[in-house]
């Protein structure tokens, strides 16, 4: 429905901190022709939360005008509160994206009726597609099964993002629901699509994008040894991820590939001198720089 690879986009600052929307423009455009299907942004991925509301749907209207008819824009909407979610939402379907990826309000830790009634009030905006996103590591809260299986029963949700490694919930998922299953962390891609996933919001197909949709490929056509040959060869994609907070690393990682996209906005900060060392180390184990001189 809206892509297999939906590219989690980071948000460019220029060196004063400012939002650079005309690099952002180019950055799209990048990914678009590298393997991505689809963006989201103003996602965590993008600091969504250090944008202004303004800085947001600007942030839209340029990926829409950049990049709408080729790929599709999913705009991340959901906050920890009601009313500004559904506020994101309604501007968001009038500067006409695609979708919406709605996370599970985080923080305030509410019942799984007022969960469900979140997402209802949201849904209640527009009649684009809802992407449900279940991420426990952020927001404490686990959406159960159950709760998705009820989630789903809302017209417009129509997929969920599982940034959760437990399998035998997203299989559940799959076989008790029409929803589509993205993985919603990179290194489950493989394992997603062998249960009937049908993609994944990525980080890393920033820069190893092409590889991505060649791993999907290989296995919708059954070729499981290639897909996991791939799977093999990203190796250092997931460990650059790991060397520190998202978005740090792919930023870094983009600026040293010539992909410039500044810094971050506080409370996060950029990689340091070591932090940097570790990704241009998988960047160029990915074949993606050529080793430093010695």
């Amino acid at each position: 429905m809206l892509g297999e690879v939906l590219t989690a986009v980071v948000t460019p600052f220029d060196g004063d901190g400012s939002v650079d929307y005309e690099r952002f423009r180019e950055l799209a455009s990048y990914l678009l022709d590298h393997g991505s299907d689809g963006l989201v942004v103003v996602g965590t991925t993008g600091e969504s939360p250090t944008l202004s509301d303004e800085e947001r749907l600007e942030l839209l209207r340029v990926a829409v005008d950049t990049i709408g008819g080729r790929g599709t824009v999913v705009a991340g909407t959901g906050t920890y509160s009601t009313a500004h979610s559904v506020h994101l939402t309604r501007e968001a379907h009038d500067v006409g994206v695609d979708g919406f990826l709605v996370v599970t309000p985080y923080y305030n830790k509410p019942p799984v009726r007022g969960i469900v009634e979140h997402f209802k009030a949201v849904a209640a905006e527009s009649d684009k597609p809802i992407v449900v996103y279940n991420i426990p590591g952020r927001v404490v809260l686990n959406l159960a099964p159950e709760t998705i299986v009820e989630l789903a029963e809302i017209p417009t949700v129509r997929a969920v993002k599982q940034a959760n490694d437990d399998l035998a919930q997203a299989k559940r998922i799959v076989a008790e629901t029409d929803l589509d299953v993205y993985a919603g962390d990179d290194n489950l891609l493989l394992r997603f699509l062998e249960l009937g996933g049908v993609g994944v919001v990525s980080v890393h197909a920033h820069i190893v994008g092409p590889q991505l949709k060649e791993m999907i490929r290989a296995c919708r056509d059954g070729d499981t040894a290639g897909a996991q040959r791939i799977e093999e060869e990203l190796a250092p994609s997931y460990e650059l991820l790991q060397v520190q907070t998202n978005p740090i690393a792919i930023k870094a990682a983009l600026n040293l590939i010539g992909q410039d996209v500044g810094g971050v906005r506080l409370p996060l900060v950029e990689a340091d001198e070591r932090e940097v060392a570790r990704v241009r180390d998988c960047l160029e184990r990915l074949g993606l720089l050529s080793p430093a001189a010695v």
